[in-house]
């Protein structure tokens, strides 16, 4: 599986975060909170949903499945006008980005075997510190087999 390169340009994202990590894994209770709430935010781009990774420079030397990270889920904005409450702002910084269509399960964690274990190590491009995520979008269908996403992998 090959993926497209793509500049990404910056973007403006309101809803929730949390702490966690690969052991103690809290993202479906993100998005249980998060999900009755979405509509609540204005200024919307689209319907597309975006699950957001950051993770501190140090995560990816010495991968750990108990080192924190933090989880988003949000919606791309036009504006900050309007935060609903309990949700926050966030920016992503224009960048490279090599972009996976992916189908299948979002439970089969395969596809970043093969991203940060074989293509990455075998491409021109290392991994930037940047946030990684996945779009949404209408075909989405979570733990579905039939499930389509885009992972956005930050690279330079």
């Amino acid at each position: 599986m090959q993926p497209r390169i793509e500049i990404f340009k910056e973007k403006k994202f309101v809803g929730q975060r949390i702490k966690m990590s690969l052991t103690d894994n809290k993202t479906a209770e993100l998005w249980k909170c998060f999900m009755p709430r979405r509509n609540e935010i204005q200024d919307q781009v689209s319907n597309d949903l975006y699950s957001i990774a950051v993770y501190d420079l140090q995560y990816f030397l010495q991968f750990n499945p108990s080192s924190t990270f933090e989880k988003w889920a949000a919606k791309e904005v036009t504006d900050f006008a309007v935060i609903p409450t309990e949700m926050e702002t966030f920016m992503i910084e224009s960048g490279h980005y090599a972009v996976f269509d992916y189908k299948g399960s979002s439970l089969d964690f395969r596809i970043f075997e093969y991203i940060f274990g074989t293509w990455l190590p075998n491409s021109t491009y290392k991994l930037d510190n940047r946030p990684h995520f996945q779009v949404l979008g209408e075909k989405y269908k979570n733990a579905d087999p039939d499930s389509e996403e885009e992972i956005w992998i930050p690279i330079v």
